[in-house]
C-alpha cells in the first residue's frame, strides 16, 4: 500500500470533503505530478471566478518490483480520489529526453495507473505538457521549481510556498487546468498573463 501524506491543506482539512456535482461555476480539480517513487497531488476548488486550496501532498510508492510499486501508486491515488471527491483530473504529460529514455518509460507506467484510477472513479482526465503548465502560471515554459512554487503561492493566496516540490507541481497542473479549460468555459477568456511564445 502506498503512503499518502498531506503536506498543504486548507483550514477545513480535518472535515470530510463533500461530494461535488459539476455545475456551472463549481468544480473541484485534482492535479497529479506522476512519479514512480513519489507522486504529487493537489486539489483546488474552483467556484465562479475564485480558486482555493483544498489539499495537497504526496503518494509514496512501496514494493520491490515495478508491479508492486505501480499497484501501490494506484491504491494511493484511489485513496486521494475517494477522500477528496474531485470532479475532474488534470495530469502532467511525460517529457521524454533522448538521453534518458528509460526514465520516460517508467514515468509512463506511473502515469498510466493514475489515469486508470481517474477513469475508474468516473473522472474526465485532462493532459498538459510540463512547459505548458509552467508557461501558463509563470509566463515561461522553462521556469524553475522555485518560480512555479511562487506562482502557486500567489494564485492560491498561501502564506508560504507550497512544499514539497511534487505537491507544488501537482497544484500547478490543477491551476493550469483552471486557466486553460475552466476559465474559458465560464468567461470565454483564457489567462491574460501568458507572455512567452515558447510556453
Amino acid at each position: 500500500m502506498a503512503t499518502r501524506r498531506s503536506t498543504t491543506a486548507a483550514p477545513q482539512d480535518g472535515q470530510t470533503a463533500p461530494a461535488l456535482t459539476p455545475v456551472r461555476g463549481v468544480e473541484r480539480v485534482v492535479g497529479f505530478d506522476p512519479g514512480l517513487n513519489v507522486t504529487g497531488y493537489g486539489v483546488i476548488e474552483c467556484r465562479g471566478g475564485s480558486v482555493k486550496l483544498v489539499e495537497a501532498g504526496t503518494v509514496k510508492s512501496r514494493g520491490e518490483t515495478l508491479e508492486d510499486r505501480l499497484h501501490s501508486i494506484h491504491a494511493g491515488v484511489r485513496e486521494v480520489l475517494d477522500a477528496l471527491k474531485p470532479t475532474a483530473m488534470a495530469i502532467e504529460q511525460v517529457f521524454s529526453h533522448a538521453k534518458f529514455p528509460k526514465t520516460a518509460i517508467l514515468l509512463g507506467h506511473a502515469r498510466g495507473v493514475i489515469c486508470l484510477a481517474g477513469v475508474q472513479a468516473g473522472l474526465a482526465v485532462h493532459h498538459y505538457l510540463p512547459n505548458r503548465v509552467k508557461g501558463t502560471l509563470t509566463g515561461s515554459g522553462h521556469a524553475g521549481k522555485e518560480q512555479v512554487q511562487a506562482a502557486v503561492q500567489r494564485e492560491l493566496g498561501l502564506a508560504d510556498r507550497p512544499r514539497p516540490a511534487d505537491a507544488a507541481d501537482a497544484l500547478a497542473v490543477a491551476l493550469a487546468d483552471w486557466h486553460l479549460r475552466l476559465r474559458p468555459l465560464l468567461f470565454g477568456t483564457g489567462l491574460v498573463r501568458i507572455r512567452s511564445s515558447r510556453a
